[in-house]
């Protein structure tokens, strides 16, 4: 089957926005790390599609505060973060990791609406006190701003 032309566009999108091949920081999403998230927890990848294909990805990881406070004060990457995160932990913070919109459909709040109702997923299982994040863009950093707002939790930044 072929892929969408919406998937098309997601993964060039991811692809050249976050440049993961060019920067170690980063998570580089695999088979394998899908199934790591998966396991941490299942809300962790989300996505919004009007069936031709995706038109909103969220990334979260939930993890401990030890593994976020490491984390913001630069001593692991993405990669470490995930990789210190183990499933079946009792989970505290979550990471939002990435939010990749098609350009059409920016600012009409989907990101916002999936992510929020991932996090909400997650909270059920997990009793979490902090959001935290490392902007890309000021869309990022408005998107984790509006998100923490209306879940009232704190929200710390790398």
């Amino acid at each position: 089957m072929a892929k969408s032309d919406k998937l098309e566009r997601m993964l060039q999108l991811v692809a050249e926005f976050f440049d993961v091949k060019n920067d170690p920081e980063q998570l580089s999403v695999t088979e394998e790390v899908m199934e790591k998230l998966n396991k941490i927890h299942p809300s962790t990848m989300s996505e919004y599609s009007e069936g031709d294909g995706p038109i909103v990805w969220i990334l979260l990881i939930p993890t401990t505060e030890a593994v976020m406070n490491r984390f913001l004060k630069k001593e692991i990457s993405e990669t470490e973060l995930l990789n210190e995160t183990k499933p079946g932990d009792k989970y505290d913070a979550i990471y939002l990791c990435s939010a990749s919109v098609l350009s059409e459909y920016r600012r009409k709040g989907l990101a916002k609406q999936v992510g929020i109702k991932a996090i909400h997923e997650i909270m059920k299982d997990h009793k979490i006190k902090a959001l935290f994040y490392w902007s890309f863009s000021p869309e990022g950093q408005a998107l984790a701003e509006k998100a923490a707002k209306e879940l009232s939790l704190p929200l710390y930044k790398r």
